[in-house]
């Protein structure tokens, strides 16, 4: 299976790879990027929608629900 570390340096060519492979390189690439939090700086209106939502959910932390019931609830759609 292709990896982030497969294709390093060489043109690839997405076309022959299984969707599988390039999900696990797309992943890889996410990782690698994530791995950087600066390397994708948030906007000045996103910084404020994260302080806001994270002040909301510290003023009532039980208004939230588990990701397990997040999922569930959007499954069942």
């Amino acid at each position: 299976m292709a990896s982030l570390s497969d294709v390093s340096g060489d043109r690839v060519d997405f076309e022959k790879l299984s969707t599988a492979e390039r999900i696990r390189v797309l992943q890889d690439l996410w990782d690698e990027i994530a791995a950087d939090s600066d390397a994708v700086p948030l906007t000045d209106a996103q910084r404020a929608e994260l302080d806001r939502r994270l002040e909301e959910h510290r003023a009532n932390p039980a208004d939230g629900a588990e990701w397990s019931e997040v999922k569930a609830r959007l499954r069942s759609r």
